[in-house]
């Protein structure tokens, strides 16, 4: 029989009296069933070589010869900055003395936290180690899905992590928009009406901005790290106006970055504002927050006007709503508001309605 472990296929039956597990390294079921038909072959005429185990490669070489090659076609075009993410990971793993010269079946629970302990005395904050052990889990994950492993390892992350998950309030928001510089004011507004990602933000294009679609013109993300990040939003009305004055001032362009700037890709980026930002909460005297913290208070306010999961999934651009679960933080008023609400139908039945109306109400409500 074959059956699918990851992204390919292995096959699987009885030889001899020994049950055989061998992967096909193919991610099409045609192709594994003819390699699965070549393998019994092979065993029928005598040939046990191909049976033979490859030699466990150790993490460094499994990072250098497949994993990093992979990342780099996969990501340094389309999602720059997740290519940064594994490039870093994979460097700190490679030169790792817990974990580097280690064969990827031997690395178990203790050679991880063993890992752990070393970022921490390299003097790493528990957010960063918690990083590298979620890279250490891709590679892990790939080598099982690769025919490398057996079955990955399970990595266990430290607990104690800052998250992200502020959520600012409108006052907030007042006060820090007008603490900006004009730049980072544009940029904020666009992040508080759409939700995007900081870099999505700063990667905008004018080909990809329309006026006419829409109530007030749509912007296009025309990259992302998976299908579901390249969307289409709407913009506000205010979002129109500062899109329209950039573009007028920078001489109506057909094309180009929206947000140019004398860096290495042309564009603004995260270290270009973050200055800006620190000034703003100095004067502003808001509680400090991280930039993305603004996607987080804008997919939570999304899902507390009642938008479905299912929605806010695409407008966020997350490939399954467990995701754009993370992201929506329901305050106390609105969980207050909504146990309110369960809770009317209850109080009509018990206090009853003296107008003579009490038995409809509760027929209404036991058809509820």
């Amino acid at each position: 029989m074959i059956y699918k472990r990851g992204d390919t296929y292995w096959v699987k039956f009885q030889f001899q009296g020994k049950m055989i597990y061998k992967s096909t390294g193919q991610t099409s079921r045609t192709k594994a069933r003819q390699c699965e038909a070549r393998l019994r072959s092979e065993l029928a005429l005598g040939n046990f070589g191909i049976l033979a185990k490859k030699a466990m490669p150790t993490l460094m070489e499994f990072c250098e010869e497949r994993v990093e090659l992979w990342a780099k076609s996969t990501f340094e075009q389309a999602s720059p900055k997740t290519w940064l993410w594994y490039k870093f990971g994979l460097d700190a793993l490679k030169k790792s003395p817990a974990l580097g010269n280690v064969k990827l079946d031997e690395i178990g629970p203790e050679v991880v936290a063993e890992y752990a302990s070393e970022r921490q005395r390299d003097g790493l904050q528990i957010s960063s180690v918690n990083s590298c052990l979620r890279c250490l889990r891709r590679v892990l994950h790939l080598a099982e899905e690769w025919g490398a492993l057996t079955k990955a390892p399970r990595v266990k992350f430290m607990t104690g992590e800052h998250c992200r998950d502020r959520v600012l309030s409108v006052q907030e928001e007042a006060l820090y928009l007008n603490a900006t510089s004009p730049l980072l004011r544009d940029v904020s507004v666009l992040l508080f009406d759409t939700g995007m990602r900081p870099e999505e933000c700063h990667r905008m294009r004018w080909e990809d901005v329309t006026w006419l679609n829409g109530r007030h013109g749509t912007i296009r993300i025309a990259f992302g790290k998976t299908k579901a990040a390249r969307r289409t939003l709407p913009m506000t009305a205010r979002i129109r106006a500062i899109l329209q004055a950039r573009w007028h001032a920078a001489g109506r362009p057909e094309e180009g970055w929206v947000w140019p700037a004398p860096t290495k890709s042309g564009h603004i980026n995260h270290d270009s504002l973050k200055l800006q930002h620190k000034k703003a909460l100095r004067l502003s005297n808001v509680r400090p927050f991280e930039v993305y913290s603004i996607r987080h208070t804008f997919l939570t306010r999304l899902g507390e006007s009642g938008c479905d999961v299912w929605t806010l999934a695409r407008i966020a651009g997350h490939s399954s709503i467990a995701i754009s679960a993370r992201y929506v933080h329901p305050s106390s008023d609105a969980v207050l508001n909504a146990l309110t609400r369960l809770g009317q139908p209850h109080e009509l039945s018990a206090t009853g309605d003296k107008s003579g109306d009490s038995d409809q109400t509760l027929v209404q409500i036991d058809r509820v």
